[in-house]
């Protein structure tokens, strides 16, 4: 049987840099607005292993994002002295790294659309060209020049699944079947509700 649309997921983390500067509160708030409904919360310290499959990107992936930093590298006069997969792969050991660097905020949302509603408050990758109202946007200034200059990854908050099909691939990776609490919210009588029964008294 097929899932009703409401019952959509997306996984969120609340990256180190988002809990070390005392955001966790705000990001939660901003989903709570939208109508979507926490389905699990945890405070945890990611493991390299589970990064990697977590990231799980590809040959093409590595060249795309590679040749990017090689052109950035070169804007910015440093040196290129590997080849764009090399460049790509450093991305994702970069993003491990800061993954594993202290505690995330793992959240699991739920609702209609819930992986575009979340992206969509979240921003785009990169916080510099995020629009003004996401979190991303609003509440940091990394940008990928400094990133590249520094060898770095980028410190942008949270991480979000894409589709709700790479959701369902992360979620089981970081949560067990027990931690995902299904429960009736209040305010799904008025988002959801066909025939709004049982508002008026």
């Amino acid at each position: 049987m097929e899932k009703h649309p409401k019952k959509e997921r997306s996984m969120v983390f609340i990256k180190p840099d988002g809990v070390q500067r005392s955001l966790i509160g705000e990001v939660i708030k901003r989903f709570e607005r939208t109508g979507l409904k926490l389905v699990s919360l945890k405070m945890m310290v990611l493991d390299a292993d589970r990064c990697w499959k977590h990231y799980n990107k590809n040959d093409e992936w590595y060249e795309k994002k590679g040749a990017r930093s090689i052109e950035e590298r070169k804007a910015n006069g440093l040196q290129v002295d590997k080849r764009a997969i090399d460049y790509g792969k450093e991305i994702i050991e970069a993003l491990i790294k800061f993954m594993t660097s202290g505690p995330v905020v793992a959240m699991i949302w739920e609702g209609n659309k819930a992986t575009g509603v979340v992206t969509k408050i979240v921003g785009t990758t990169e916080p510099l060209t995020s629009d003004v109202g996401t979190i991303r946007g609003d509440l940091t200034v990394d940008s990928y020049e400094i990133t590249s200059v520094d060898s770095r990854a980028v410190r942008n908050l949270i991480h979000c699944s894409e589709s709700p099909e790479e959701a369902e691939r992360e979620i089981a990776l970081w949560f067990s079947d027990q931690e995902i609490i299904s429960y009736t919210h209040l305010q799904e009588k008025i988002l959801y509700d066909v025939n709004l029964d049982g508002i008026l008294e």
